[in-house]
């Protein structure tokens, strides 16, 4: 076990000014306190997609409590990460199952069918990644292509959140509203309360909708009744994947953007920690792929590992990844109470249209901050093409037709990003291992020192 396991031992540092590591523990007190604080973290994103999708939030969030907890098993503690329901199946989701935005979807079976197909092929690519090694994924897709790919995920899904409340003046007002109260979190306040940017935004936006709707009598008025008759705990009600060949072209190539997301999360987390952790890369695509088949197998939504949670890492420097087990706790009982659930239910359309919104932006503006870090030179023609192609493409939902099979905006782009930076690129990638190599027996020192 002690070659799967990080190899744990208590934290003696001063937490003024040591990062807590990785195979570190703090005593139960602060462990189910910070916990506790990853759940909040990711709580806004993670009820937010199943909803922008017609999947049961409840349900969602109970399945990211257990599919964290099988993360960090799978893993062996290696990796600190919190596995929250992704926005990258909700483009594709849209396309095969025609979401009018209110409810349960009514087409769900075959989301999921598409779903658990797409988290087989990642759990695949994973055990590929645990044999081969890592060096060639990241040479298939380089900084250029994965910060193009989270580019044209909140691109594309731009059009679907705003017809939402197109031809309702005061559903488009309201929407404009929720931006402004999640901006204003996220721009005037600190700590954890600017963590909590989503939820906290949204709390403002509703209570301001239930002014002006429940009070002043402006707009549909939120309903109350369903909650008084929810249980307090109860399972959350499950549902059955459909399997269709047409949403499953649509919905499965999505795991390659599941491995863009996991990949750049990586790179964080090991600038953050200073300790390696892409060993363990293939270990954790097929724990996010096999979590988001089980999880996409009763009902819930495909899973990736979550940016609010590095965020948080990043601010307290606590990595210990016993701490996000005690978060997936945390979600396990919220999923598991029917009353939350009807309460989150309760959230009106242009709400949710205005948190996705600001979402989909920040989704848009890491593909650039991707590029940034990377220090992609645009100059080069190569980058420039397999940048801005694929990005204006995504946009567009242009979408290439396979044998009468449909393979949607995100998945035709990405796939055109990897084939074009394949092509493109090679003759580039070919001068600078060559210019390295030179620059390496240039400075190298002999093998053989001959005395003067």
């Amino acid at each position: 076990m002690d070659k799967w396991f990080v190899k744990w031992r208590p934290y003696t540092g001063n937490l003024e000014t040591t990062p807590v590591g990785i195979n570190e523990y703090l005593p139960m007190g602060k462990s189910v306190v910070l916990g506790a604080q990853h759940s909040f973290a990711m709580f806004g994103a993670t009820i937010l997609a199943p909803l922008l999708m017609g999947f049961d939030p409840s349900l969602t969030m109970l399945i990211t409590g257990i599919g964290t907890i099988l993360f960090f098993l799978i893993t062996g503690g290696h990796v600190p990460s919190y596995l929250g329901s992704s926005f990258a199946f909700i483009g594709a989701v849209a396309a095969v199952t025609g979401y009018s935005g209110t409810g349960i979807n009514p087409n769900i079976g075959i989301a999921l069918g598409g779903t658990v197909v797409c988290g087989i092929l990642y759990a695949l690519m994973g055990l590929l990644v645990m044999k081969t090694g890592t060096e060639w994924i990241e040479n298939l897709m380089p900084p250029v292509v994965t910060g193009s790919i989270v580019m044209i995920i909140g691109l594309n899904l731009a059009p679907v959140t705003i017809q939402s409340v197109i031809g309702n003046s005061f559903d488009s007002w309201m929407a404009l509203v929720t931006v402004l109260c999640i901006c204003s979190v996220a721009v005037f306040t600190k700590g954890m309360v600017r963590r909590l940017l989503l939820l906290i935004g949204l709390v403002a936006a509703y209570l301001i909708y239930f002014l002006l709707t429940n009070v002043l009598g402006m707009g549909k008025p939120i309903d109350f009744s369903p909650i008084a008759n929810a249980a307090w705990f109860g399972i959350p009600t499950l549902y059955s994947p459909v399997f269709e060949t047409s949403a499953i072209l649509v919905i499965a190539p999505v795991f390659i953007i599941l491995i863009a997301e996991n990949l750049g999360h990586f790179k964080a987390v090991e600038a953050m920690t200073g300790k390696s952790i892409s060993p363990y890369m293939g270990r954790a695509f097929f724990a996010d792929g096999l979590c988001t088949t089980l999880s996409a197998s009763v009902g819930g939504t495909g899973m990736t590992t979550y940016a609010e949670n590095i965020g948080v890492m990043a601010a307290t420097k606590i990595y210990s990844t016993v701490v996000f087990v005690i978060a997936g706790v945390f979600a396990i009982l919220l999923g598991l109470s029917p009353k939350f659930g009807t309460l989150v239910s309760t959230i009106p359309v242009p709400l949710l249209t205005g948190a996705s919104i600001v979402v989909f932006g920040l989704i848009t503006i890491a593909g650039a901050r991707i590029w940034m870090n990377a220090k992609i030179d645009f100059s080069k023609n190569g980058n420039m093409l397999v940048a801005a192609v694929p990005v204006i493409l995504g946009t567009g939902n242009y979408s290439l037709n396979i044998a009468g099979f449909d393979l949607g905006g995100i998945g035709t782009a990405t796939f055109l990003a990897i084939l074009m930076n394949l092509v493109f690129n090679f003759k580039n990638k070919q001068k600078e291992m060559s210019v390295t190599t030179e620059r390496e027996i240039a400075t190298s020192e002999p093998l053989l020192k001959l005395s003067p």
